[in-house]
């Protein structure tokens, strides 16, 4: 599912947050956006899904060339905002049952993403019971269940540590080329978004603009022993010298 924004302007009151963005995402790409703190990196996304209250909002966003009509995103912000009352199950079934699914027919669905999810045996276990990232993996189970064309990912392994942050990037990507997600990432990690990314958009403090665009050309899947490639090393100096210029 092909993804356009037209011209996004984004205010509230008297702060302009974002000026005219405009950027795409191909059908199954993996599309990264970096931009300085503050710029209106989430601002974006929660544009996108609605959720951006008092805003005075222009521009447009296409899906497959139409207005993006019912929904097509799975939002998945930087919390993980797992209840700590429901158990694992449960919290996956959450946005399924908000939606009308039967708890039954929710169950099912999201039970069967468990082990691919590398969360089998553990669908009874509250959240406190489980790791950063797992708490991570389950919400990523919840934010595509609901069977969502595009992905809206602001930040998820931002607050895990560094060992688990690249076990995380490298699970995504594996997950990525088994499901053919189309996917949007926000993320201050400039070697997270080299590693991931097919193309990173770079914004321009606020009122954010779309300031370059840094194709990746180096092949998938991915693993951690890229990390050394030359390759990702000029993407990522690329991208540094963008954000510090």
């Amino acid at each position: 599912m092909k993804v356009a924004v037209h011209d996004l302007a984004v205010r509230y009151g008297a702060l302009e947050v974002l000026s005219e963005v405009s950027l795409s995402v191909a059908p199954g790409e993996f599309v990264s956006i970096v931009g300085p703190s503050g710029c209106g990196k989430s601002t974006l996304f929660e544009t996108l899904v609605g959720i951006g209250d008092g805003a005075t909002v222009t521009g447009t966003v296409e899906v497959d060339g139409g207005p993006a009509r019912g929904a097509p995103f799975g939002y998945m912000p930087q919390q993980d905002l797992l209840f700590p009352w429901r158990t694992v199950l449960d919290n996956t079934t959450l946005g399924m049952e908000v939606a009308g699914v039967s708890r039954r027919e929710a169950r099912e669905r999201a039970r069967a993403l468990f082990e691919p999810f590398g969360l089998a045996g553990f669908e009874r276990s509250r959240p406190a019971e489980l790791s950063g990232g797992m708490r991570q993996r389950a919400a990523l189970l919840r934010t595509v269940v609901g069977g969502q064309s595009v992905l809206l990912l602001d930040e998820p392994f931002g607050a895990l540590d560094a060992l688990t942050r690249v076990g995380m990037q490298e699970w995504l990507e594996s997950m990525r080329e088994h499901y053919g997600w189309t996917t949007l990432l926000i993320t201050h990690d400039v070697r997270e978004a080299a590693f991931l990314s097919d193309r990173v958009v770079v914004l321009s403090p606020r009122p954010a603009t779309v300031r370059t665009e840094i194709a990746v050309d180096l092949p998938r899947p991915r693993t951690r022993e890229i990390l050394t490639d030359p390759g990702l090393a000029r993407v990522e100096a690329d991208l540094l010298e963008t954000l510090r210029s």
